[in-house]
């Protein structure tokens, strides 16, 4: 049972209650669970509809409304509502997802080089850069992972702003010229993230 998801129901009146607990318990007490490894899913109580991605959302936008939590910069949240209605919209949450565990699988020993960077000499506290940079350095191996994976994909669809080819092209030539455009803009996308990234680094 322990490995089960909790279920969270939320009711319309929007309290939430834990099945696990019997207990009502509010996005506060979510996020706790969240921090301790805890899984649950969240239902509408009457549909029994999955809503566990809108309420995790919400939680994210309460932390990020408090004094002294913000962890998104305005740079990522731009970019990121840009990439709503792309073509790189799909390619996106998978990226973010293998990002995150990269990170969290280091987590412990960033943790433990900060521990070891405070309450040292000044130049000691220097040595902190020595983490982010590692960090740094872990996010650009996946940008270039998430480069490699994005050559392997079938170009998208034709672009309605490519030029066509010659009338006289044959039709084998005409694809493969629009295919290789769409690539090109395709790579032209991965660069501009990847420059958005060291800008973000």
């Amino acid at each position: 049972m322990k490995d089960e998801p909790v279920v969270i129901k939320k009711y319309a009146n929007r309290r939430l209650y834990n099945t696990g607990t019997s207990t009502y318990v509010t996005l506060e007490d979510l996020a706790e669970m969240v921090k301790k490894g805890e899984d649950f899913n969240v239902q509408d109580a009457k549909t029994g509809e999955d809503i566990t991605h809108p309420v995790l959302t919400q939680i994210i936008f309460e932390l990020e409304n408090k004094d002294g939590q913000n962890m998104l910069p305005i740079p990522f949240l731009r970019q990121l509502i840009a990439f709503y209605g792309d073509q790189m919209q799909m390619i996106v949450p998978s990226f973010l997802e293998q990002s995150m565990i990269a990170f969290s699988k280091e987590q412990e020993r960033f943790r433990e080089q900060m521990k070891q960077a405070m309450g040292k000499t000044p130049m000691d506290v220097m040595k902190m850069t020595a983490p982010m940079k590692a960090f740094e350095e872990q996010t650009r191996r996946n940008m270039e992972m998430f480069q490699n994976a994005m050559r392997m994909f079938t170009p998208f669809p034709p672009n309605g702003g490519v030029s066509p080819p010659p009338a006289s092209a044959e039709p084998a030539k005409r694809e493969g010229g629009e295919k290789s455009e769409e690539l090109q803009q395709l790579k032209d996308q991965i660069a501009a993230m990847q420059r958005k990234m060291d800008s973000m680094g």
